[in-house]
């Protein structure tokens, strides 16, 4: 109810006090119930629409999320009795005083667990995003730039559950995480990454005392690119200039443990939050509430990393209301500020530095647009293709052999990285490094 009424997301809903508390199965069912709707919401509603007396009737919020849930345990769940899922949806709907609505949520329910489920076909882009529960204009679009099959890979990332990546370097963590009856397995990307293939990492002491960390895996490649293993030679000043939640950070200090870190942040709460994070941690960062397009520091920083607010459309696994919330007049805002935050991280780094740039974002308006507009007209500045950045992360021993020709594949024409969804079961990044020229 807190999502649909705009109040909250659900990533930071379903890691709140009250679900915590719940034993591991119902911690388990409520995370598979909360994103299992939204995930499919746009097929369910279509789905009870279809068997309303008045399919235009406006339903009460209470209602309408009590038939999603119901609707999802009919058509997308297999564990749970159709009767259990029936009364438990009637049942909620008289608990919010709807009493009235019961019997029609009743009828609609059982009314759709009597129909024959029908494949849907995909094979065009209206069809793509039909099955998969996304928004056409989003699916049209991606069809338009990375192709039929593009698209098709993008929406089915999307309705699964994420690979959970941690983030892990010492070998004495993976001992204590398996002791803690977490099995893990290899990453795809990097060697310090870890996905998890059973047990609950989030319970365990390594990951509440920050000995270890939960980090989508493209993520950590993305702050390994910025300022990893073989830096610049002389880097000595770093800017993380959007820097919270602080998971970057952290992957910036420990690759340049001798650097001057500066970590900006608009938000107070969650410049707090990070600071706290970043203490616990044990990091020595200097943390600043600070507007990263408003920036006032000049020629002060060898390597800024600008990981900028975006529409998040690369992370509809992990963020599955995004889809709900975005429309397609959003994109033009967020690629103004976005401009902004360029011009103003370039204006920070030295001659001889770079910015890198990146969002978790398919759309061209935040990405190569971006630093195109950017860097138009502007004879000191110049990408650099991220092929040698990848080069030099492999013999430093970050990358994995094996994830090297992949990650030159998902180079563009221009010399940016993008790793859409499904590449590496990761969430979806752009990533343009640019070099001030000296």
């Amino acid at each position: 109810m807190a999502v649909e009424r705009g109040q909250a997301h659900s990533d930071a809903l379903l890691r709140a006090r009250g679900v915590s508390a719940l034993a591991g199965a119902d911690r388990n069912l409520t995370t598979a119930l909360v994103l299992g709707v939204l995930r499919w919401q746009l097929l369910l509603d279509e789905a009870v629409r279809g068997l309303l007396t008045r399919p235009n009737a406006k339903l009460d919020d209470e209602v309408r999320v009590a038939l999603r849930l119901g609707a999802l345990q009919l058509m997308r769940m297999d564990r749970i009795p159709a009767r259990a899922a029936i009364d438990e949806s009637v049942e909620l709907v008289k608990q919010a005083g709807h009493r009235f609505a019961a019997g029609m949520v009743n009828a609609v329910l059982r009314k759709l667990a009597a129909q024959t489920r029908k494949e849907l076909p995909e094979t065009t882009a209206a069809e793509i995003a039909r099955k998969y529960a996304h928004p056409a204009w989003m699916v049209e679009r991606w069809a338009k730039f990375y192709g039929l099959e593009g698209a098709r890979t993008i929406c089915a990332h999307g309705q699964r559950q994420p690979a959970l990546a941690v983030r892990v370097r010492d070998e004495a963590r993976l001992g204590e995480l398996e002791a803690e009856g977490v099995r893990l397995e290899r990453g795809a990307l990097l060697k310090a990454a870890r996905r998890v293939a059973a047990g609950d990492v989030t319970a365990t002491a390594a990951v509440g005392e920050g000995r270890a960390r939960v980090q989508d895996e493209g993520s950590q490649l993305v702050a390994e690119m910025a300022g990893g293993a073989s830096v610049p030679s002389g880097q000595t000043a770093i800017l993380d200039c959007c820097a919270a939640p602080g998971g970057k950070t952290l992957i910036l200090a420990e690759r340049n443990p001798e650097a001057r870190i500066v970590a900006c942040e608009a938000s107070e709460p969650r410049l707090k939050q990070m600071r706290e994070r970043l203490a616990a941690a044990g990091t020595r960062v200097e943390c600043r509430l600070e507007d990263a397009a408003a920036l006032t520091d000049e020629a002060a920083y060898d390597m800024v990393l600008a990981d900028v607010p975006c529409s998040g459309t690369g992370t509809l696994g992990r963020n599955p209301e995004i889809r709900h919330r975005l429309c397609v007049e959003d994109l033009a805002k967020q690629s103004a500020r976005q401009r902004a935050i360029l011009k103003a991280s370039l204006l920070a780094v030295r001659p001889g530095g770079r910015v890198l740039y990146s969002t978790c974002s398919l759309e061209p308006e935040e990405n190569e647009q971006v630093v195109n507009a950017v860097l138009a007209g502007q004879a000191d500045v110049r990408v650099t293709p991220v092929r040698g950045r990848v080069q030099e992360l492999l013999a430093a021993g970050v990358v994995r052999d094996e994830a090297v020709d992949r990650l030159r594949g998902c180079e563009t024409a221009e010399g940016f990285l993008r790793l859409l969804p499904g590449a590496f079961d990761t969430d979806g990044f752009f990533v343009a490094l640019i070099e001030r020229v000296r």
